[in-house]
């Protein structure tokens, strides 16, 4: 695994920032879309596109780590950085997770749950900078190997 890149300076005051923003976005959101039945629905369909995806390409172990469905051994092609959470599966390589990303990754699960399937949109309105992606952020950054363990 190669280090981690040091972070700019203002990585937390931006990252602050951008959880904010995100905050503010939920405001906009229908109630009965969070953390409801159908946000619930949404997480369920969610993982079950990631359960397919995952055995179509998964040529590793496919292990439970609480609630969430961890596949290993996705081609690079099949998943972005370290690897993807879809609804309650995580996809990721054939590099053993570690029990920090294991952690992050049970937070995305979790954000799918409470946005069901509007959180890949809304992830994709966060934006492919982590320091600046709220759901990044919130599942914690350490955690996701973006930034170094105490920067």
């Amino acid at each position: 695994m190669s280090p981690i890149p040091a972070p700019p300076a203002d990585w937390r005051c931006r990252a602050d920032r951008a959880v904010a923003r995100g905050r503010l976005l939920d405001r906009l959101i229908p109630g009965f879309l969070l953390d409801s039945r159908f946000s619930r629905a949404g997480a369920w369909y969610g993982t079950t596109v990631g359960w397919l995806w995952g055995s179509i390409w998964s040529t590793g172990r496919v292990e439970r780590y609480g609630r969430l469905w961890v596949f290993r051994g996705l081609p690079a092609w099949a998943f972005r950085r370290g690897g993807v959470c879809v609804g309650r599966c995580f996809l990721t390589g054939d590099e053993e997770p570690t029990e920090h990303v294991l952690t992050h990754e049970a937070v995305h699960a979790r954000q799918w749950e409470r946005y069901g399937v509007l959180m890949p949109l809304l992830y994709l309105f966060a934006g492919s900078n982590p320091l600046r992606n709220r759901f990044e952020i919130e599942a914690g950054l350490e955690d996701g190997n973006y930034v170094p363990r105490g920067a």
